[in-house]
């Protein structure tokens, strides 16, 4: 905990964990330049679909996975902050199907309004879990940050043959989503002093746990696009999955996994600034069906931090799929919807 000359943590962030995104539309606008920059044909995956991470072939039987993940604190407890903030930034090498190798710890802290002991529990915190995924923090950057922030480089190989993209799903695919949502809620209801101890190790226990069956998973042949739902929420992840696969997502809300408590905070007002702006940005691609429960939007677009992977796989790979979470500890893991073809007039994610 912090010492009692200490501010709350939540109190020094304007946002916390993937809250803190800028909006798809935005960063849409802002990316857009960087699409004609020339690529070697070494680089197997980057920004052209906004996928989880980077990979890049460095020879017939090794790929890099890279990227970075890094926010505002989303608890008070240092020590919590950065265990989540690992997870979350570890979870991008899982969704590519990559095994991670090693960690670089980005680091901006208010060192005028921190403790040296607070801001070392984040660190132990970060820690932790990368001990927990089996690597090192092997370096890193600091700087003195009006708000704090915290997360990682994280780094991991993979089989060239076993990268999974989030646009390669294919008509017929059902959709699997790996944890249940309702994180931003949560958040919403902590910063507001509304959250019971109860609901909070729920929230602790999820965004604490790595998405470790993603290696599994995209050695299966009947997986075809796995991606992590995070600061977009389920609805704007799954509209990359249909855009980049050219395809219509399919939802079925009622079989959408979501933490127990969660939908009678939505509905009593515990929503994130940034679902709000999710679905401002693309919220016009989304169909949704007129028997939903009112709080299924605000839901939809929640942004989650350290969220569950989701993958598209045959039909034929299904009980395997299931099965690879299960053996990992992810009993929630369940069948959330399934991909068709494309139709002229339809929009790609239908929630029903």
């Amino acid at each position: 905990m912090t010492t009692p000359t200490e501010p709350r943590l939540t109190s020094l962030s304007h946002g916390g964990g993937c809250g803190c995104k800028i909006a798809p539309g935005v960063l849409s606008e802002i990316l857009k330049g960087a699409a004609g920059l020339p690529l070697p044909k070494e680089l197997l995956v980057g920004i052209e679909t906004s996928d989880d991470a980077a990979v890049y072939r460095l020879n017939d039987q090794q790929a890099l996975v890279a990227t970075t993940d890094f926010f505002m604190p989303i608890v008070d407890d240092p020590h919590d902050f950065g265990r989540i903030a690992a997870t979350n930034a570890i979870s991008d090498v899982y969704a590519m199907g990559g095994k991670p190798i090693l960690a670089l710890a980005l680091v901006g802290m208010p060192i005028s309004v921190l403790s040296t002991a607070t801001i070392g529990k984040i660190l132990d915190g970060g820690a932790s879990i990368c001990r927990e995924a089996g690597i090192p923090i092997a370096g890193g950057h600091t700087i003195d940050s009006v708000e704090p922030i915290y997360g990682l480089v994280a780094l991991g190989l993979v089989h060239p043959d076993q990268v999974k993209r989030n646009a390669d799903a294919q008509a017929g695919d059902v959709l699997v989503l790996g944890k249940a949502l309702g994180v931003g809620v949560m958040s919403a209801a902590l910063k507001k002093g509304q959250l019971s101890e109860t609901m909070y190790r729920r929230m602790i226990e999820t965004t604490t746990r790595l998405n470790t069956p993603g290696p599994e998973l995209a050695a299966l042949d009947g997986v075809h696009a796995i991606t992590d739902v995070t600061g977009f929420g389920l609805a704007g992840h799954a509209l990359e999955i249909a855009r980049g696969s050219g395809c219509t997502v399919e939802l079925d809300w009622a079989a959408v996994p979501l933490l127990e408590g969660v939908p009678a905070l939505a509905r009593d007002g515990f929503i994130t600034g940034a679902s709000g702006r999710n679905w401002a940005a693309y919220g016009a691609d989304v169909a949704m069906s007129a028997a939903l429960p009112s709080e299924a939007q605000a839901l939809l677009s929640d942004p989650q931090t350290s969220g569950g992977l989701l993958v598209a796989c045959a039909p034929s790979a299904l009980a395997a799929v299931i099965d690879i979470f299960k053996r990992h500890g992810f009993e929630v893991a369940t069948v959330v919807g399934r991909v068709s073809e494309a139709s002229a007039g339809r929009k790609p994610l239908q929630v029903i």
